[in-house]
């Protein structure tokens, strides 16, 4: 009994307080006025921030207003009994403070030592909502209980509810229950079922937590706590309860800011560390991107379709990226992260990390024509045993089959691993990292002989940098997606500085690039029936172990585009499964639709064109069986 007198005394003594203070401050404000209600009827969300494409046009925009405010006639009254079950069930009884829900949440929070229950009604939520920011302080409580006792005096209960039920926030930037029931479902607010309107109530608790285009299953959770709520208040019965418990959380698939979702959001982040969270939304800026909508579309139908394709045959939760750069300028013009941004926003185009797999290789000869050593040169490609702390390390190649006597031009088109390895130890791994230092790989790094296979971690933005070197003549430019931002007067807030710089003498680069041409001149034979593209092509693949990733990147003179497919969990896609099925299809749907404004590749005047024996190096013929043709 001393507890529970103890907690009554103190739930008493602060009750006093509380509103001994408030009726001080409300006095106060009576004979002050120093609060302007009028927002309650005129509301300024502030100016959009723009965001442009390459060309100059809006294909987004941040901004705080996605009201579309109706009157209460409007609202059904399930939606009106669903806000008020969950948020303040004596709404229409109270004078804009509810003494008896403060006592009931101070005994609650201090029965459980934190707070799980507040005490805040509709009426405070408003004027929180318009007036105060998120502080959580004693005074902020005392403003905005007094505030609500005055909107309470000036406002009938019917237009406090109208505006609440207007402004409330939902997520995702839809603000009032109208463009939130339109976004979600494509309906009217007036249109709206007594699930659905439970959804609307659910949310508002936390919209980070509970907005069902983020977070669909606990949106589902906390919306049927609302309906057991309607059903205690007795707004609906047990059995229409117990019905819609049941009921999943159905929206509809509204084209709404589809284009380049998860490159939206990455942008968002940045500007709001760049500007602010409130000025981002409300203080007009200009933000000029490099995106292209043409490019960009014509890469999210590829990725989607060929995902979807992927998925049905080898029954597993396959997703990943692809990203587009200008060859001359780094600027990315197309960035996928993903097949779904709305079940995930994870962006696997500039977050994920992969192994890299036989996409590093062209480092490694390029590595190697720097020490001297050129494509004419042979290597043995045979069973191969290095002993290590752990025993025997054994490495294959990809078809399990060895070529004997090889060149290194041979290796590289065929992604030889054996050559690649003794390659790689014959030069020294160290003059490989520092190449991929240069393009910016990130690491980290090892100086292991499997460092010839790839075993380094890399975004898909850092492979595509790495091998648009060998597209641009040696030059290393870094992918970016913001030309410039711009204040509501005009100033240039930052501007972007490309950086680029060369990473080896064009005569390397360009002898590395010659004989990337021969892997997708293959490729070509395999697709004698479909349309192929109209420019030449540089092109490499990669495999990590048990096809835990499958890459493909390439470049036309235009354009450098690198994609990959996995599972986000790393785990197997299953023997046999590499790259000509999964990412080089949807790389040659891109390129296909995304014709190069440059046909040919211009490679440097000191190099001319041989012939030679792929398997001897001995200068051979054009139509031998054996010929193939680089650059020395």
């Amino acid at each position: 009994m001393s507890i529970i007198a103890t907690l009554i005394h103190k739930c008493i003594f602060i009750s006093i307080i509380t509103f001994s203070c408030a009726l001080g401050m409300l006095y106060y404000v009576l004979n002050n006025q120093y609060i302007d209600f009028s927002s309650l009827e005129h509301y300024n969300p502030g100016k959009a921030t723009i965001v442009l494409d390459d060309q100059g046009i809006e294909w987004t925009r941040f901004q705080l207003d996605k009201r579309d405010p109706i009157t209460l006639e409007l609202m059904p009254s399930h939606l009106l009994d669903a806000f008020l079950a969950a948020e303040d069930w004596s709404f229409f009884s109270h004078q804009g403070i509810s003494f008896k829900g403060i006592m009931r949440s101070i005994v609650v929070n201090m029965y459980h030592g934190r707070k799980a229950q507040g005490a805040s009604t509709i009426t405070q939520q408003l004027v929180k909502l318009l007036f105060f920011n998120q502080n959580k302080t004693f005074t902020r409580k005392l403003k905005e209980q007094v505030c609500a006792l005055v909107v309470e005096q000036q406002f009938t209960k019917q237009h406090i509810l109208q505006t609440y039920l207007n402004h409330i926030y939902f997520g995702c930037g839809i603000y009032g229950v109208q463009a939130a029931s339109q976004r979600f479902w494509g309906i009217d607010a007036a249109d709206l079922s007594i699930d659905q309107a439970a959804t609307l109530a659910a949310i508002v608790r936390s919209p980070a937590r509970y907005c069902p285009l983020l977070h669909p299953l606990s949106c589902q959770k906390r919306r049927n706590i609302i309906l057991q709520l309607m059903h205690q208040r007795q707004f609906i019965d047990k059995k229409t309860y117990t019905s819609l418990c049941d009921k999943p959380i159905a929206m509809v698939n509204i084209e709404t800011d589809t284009i380049a979702p998860h490159l939206r959001e990455t942008l968002r982040i940045f500007l709001e560390d760049l500007v602010g969270k409130n000025k981002l939304y409300s203080d007009g800026f200009i933000v000029q991107t490099t995106l292209n909508k043409q490019y960009q579309c014509i890469a999210q139908k590829a990725f989607n379709e060929h995902c979807k394709k992927l998925k049905k045959e080898l029954n597993l939760p396959i997703d990943g990226g692809l990203i587009a750069l200008e060859t001359k300028t780094g600027e990315i013009k197309a960035l996928v992260g993903g097949c779904d941004f709305i079940e995930s926003q994870y962006n696997r185009a500039l977050q994920a990390r992969r192994q890299m797999g036989s996409v590093l290789k062209p480092l490694i000869y390029a590595a190697a024509l720097e020490k001297g050593i050129n494509f004419t040169h042979t290597e043995y490609d045979e069973p191969f045993s290095l002993l290590q702390p752990e025993g025997a390390w054994e490495p294959k190649n990809y078809n399990d089959r060895f070529n004997g006597k090889v060149t290194l031009a041979y290796a590289l088109s065929r992604s030889n691993n054996i050559v690649a390895i003794k390659t790689l130890m014959s030069i020294g791994a160290q003059s490989i990292v520092n190449l991929a230092k240069e393009c910016h790989i990130k690491g980290p790094f090892h100086t292991y002989p499997s460092l010839a296979l790839g075993c380094i971690d890399a975004t898909l933005a850092e492979v595509a940098g790495m091998f648009n070197v060998f597209a641009d003549n040696g030059i290393y430019t870094e992918p970016h997606f913001i030309r410039w931002v711009k204040n509501s007067m005009g100033t240039k807030l930052i501007k972007n500085n490309t950086k680029r710089h060369f990473v080896m003498p064009s005569r390397i680069s360009d002898q590395v690039a010659y004989v990337l041409k021969h892997g997708l001149q293959r490729l070509r034979y395999q697709y004698k029936r479909q349309e192929w593209i109209k420019s030449e092509a540089i092109s490499k693949t990669g495999t990590t172990n048990n096809s835990r990733t499958c890459w493909f990147v390439g470049s036309t003179p235009s354009i450098t585009t690198a994609v990959y497919i996995g599972c986000d969990d790393n785990r197997s896609m299953g023997n046999n499964v590499y790259p000509v099925k999964t990412a080089f299809p949807i790389w040659l749907a891109f390129h296909r639709s995304a014709q190069s404004s440059q046909a040919s590749f211009v490679f440097d005047p000191s190099l001319q064109e041989i012939y030679i024996d792929q398997y001897t190096g001995q200068c051979s013929e054009r139509g031998k069986p054996d010929a193939i043709k680089i650059l020395v």
